[in-house]
C-alpha cells in the first residue's frame, strides 16, 4: 500500500527567522493522523534567516539527522564539536542521555535550507555522539546511497536505530530500486524536481508513505533529489 503525503498538506510555521514545514506532528502542529511512520518521527523542512538560528537547546534519547540543501549549518553541542555542515555533508547526533546544541546561519545574504530529521533510537541513555561525513553527488547519481543505518555500512554514518537512510538524484532515464522487507515500512521523501514511486508522480516536497510492499522503484526523474527510508514497522 502507498500513501501519497502532499507538500501543501503538511504544517506550517513561520516565526519570522525560521520558516518551517512539517512532515509530522511537531511543536504547535498536531495531525493525529501523522504522528510519525514507523520509527521515523519528525522530518521538518527549515529556512533559517540570514544571521539567525536555533540558541542553545536540549535533547535526549534521539537519533537527529541533518540534510543541508542550500546555505550551510554552524553546530556547536556540549560534547565539544563546532563544526560547518554544506551540502552534500550528513550529520548524526546521537542525544543519548542528555546534549546541548545550538545550530545557525552565520552567512549575512544567504538562507540556509535543510532537513532535521529524529528517528526513534532502539537503545536509550547511550552516551551522546556525533558524526559527519561527505556523500559527493556522484556517489547519488542514477542510485540509492545509503548515507545512515544501524551498522556504518559502506561508510554512511552510524544511527543508534533501527533504520537505513539512502539519498538519491534521479533525472531522466535514470532509476533506482530498493528491496523492503513487507513487514517492514518504507518513506520517500522528494527534496526537490519530480519523481514517480511505484508509479506514483511526487512533487518537490511530497512523501510516499509505503505498508506492506515488497520495492521502492523511482522513476521518471526530473532533476529529482530523494530520500528513502527503510523503517522498523
Amino acid at each position: 500500500m502507498l500513501t501519497l503525503r502532499k507538500s501543501q498538506d503538511r504544517g506550517h510555521a513561520d516565526h519570522g527567522w525560521l520558516k518551517s514545514q512539517h512532515s509530522f506532528s511537531f511543536a504547535g502542529y498536531y495531525d493525529p493522523a501523522h504522528v510519525g511512520w514507523g520509527n521515523l518521527l519528525v522530518i521538518n523542512e527549515d529556512r533559517i534567516a540570514p544571521g539567525t538560528g536555533f540558541g542553545t537547546h536540549g535533547h535526549q534519547n534521539m537519533e537527529i539527522v541533518s540534510y543541508v540543501m542550500s546555505g550551510s549549518l554552524a553546530h556547536k553541542d556540549s560534547m565539544g564539536n563546532g563544526t560547518v555542515i554544506p551540502p552534500g555533508d550528513v550529520q548524526r547526533m546521537s542525544a543519548g542521555s542528555g546534549v546541548r546544541h545550538s545550530e545557525f546561519n552565520h552567512a549575512t545574504d544567504s538562507v540556509t535550507h535543510f532537513l532535521q530529521i529524529w528517528i526513534e533510537p532502539n537503545q536509550l541513555g547511550i552516551a551522546p555522539g556525533y558524526e559527519q561525513k561527505t556523500f559527493a553527488d556522484a556517489e547519488k547519481r542514477g542510485r540509492l546511497r545509503l548515507v545512515a543505518s544501524p551498522d556504518g555500512a559502506d561508510g554512511s554514518v552510524l544511527i543508534h536505530a533501527d533504520a537505513r537512510l539512502y539519498a538519491g538524484l534521479l533525472d531522466g532515464a535514470e532509476a533506482a530500486t530498493l528491496t523492503l522487507d513487507p513487514a517492514r515500512k518504507a518513506y520517500v521523501f522528494l527534496i526537490r524536481g519530480a519523481l514517480s514511486v511505484n508509479g506514483q508522480r511526487l512533487e518537490a516536497g511530497d512523501a510516499a508513505l509505503l505498508a506492506n510492499e515488497d520495492v521502492v522503484a523511482l522513476t521518471a526523474g526530473r532533476d529529482a533529489e530523494v530520500l528513502v527510508f527503510d523503517l522498523a514497522p
